[in-house]
């Protein structure tokens, strides 16, 4: 893979990363769950395992209504797997807690769009 290629990749996961925090931070779970695939697992620490778009937007739900917002990933790290697979692992805040994710696995689909197959992040701390 050249460094062009790499660079393509790279800026269609920032932005597929960047609609999911958009949609989060407008209060928007559909949105959030968009952005995953339709048998993506997430591990959410400490509370639980997700598997599916529909128990990943009820989570998200979930947290927007009990007022978290305004998530911002600190010092993300993008990590290109192949061509069609990028890694990104990042401390997170947000107004009510903060934490890290261990791993966000971004996939290219059949529309060149990247979606979020496998997501892995635990809460750190925690005022809600």
């Amino acid at each position: 893979m050249n460094t062009e290629q790499k660079t393509t990749l790279l800026a269609k996961v920032g932005s597929a990363s960047e609609d999911w925090k958009n949609a989060f931070n407008q209060g928007n779970s559909a949105g959030c769950a968009n952005q995953y695939t339709a048998n993506a697992t997430m591990h959410a620490r400490p509370f639980g395992t997700f598997n599916g778009t529909e128990a990943i937007k009820q989570f998200w739900q979930n947290l927007i209504d009990e007022g978290f917002a305004e998530v911002e990933y600190v010092n993300p790290a993008f990590n290109v797997i192949d061509e069609k697979s990028v890694i990104v692992e990042s401390h997170w805040k947000m107004n009510k807690a903060s934490g890290v994710i261990h791993k966000e696995l971004w996939v290219m689909q059949e529309d060149g769009n990247f979606k979020l197959e496998e997501d892995d992040f635990e809460v750190l701390e925690s005022d809600g």
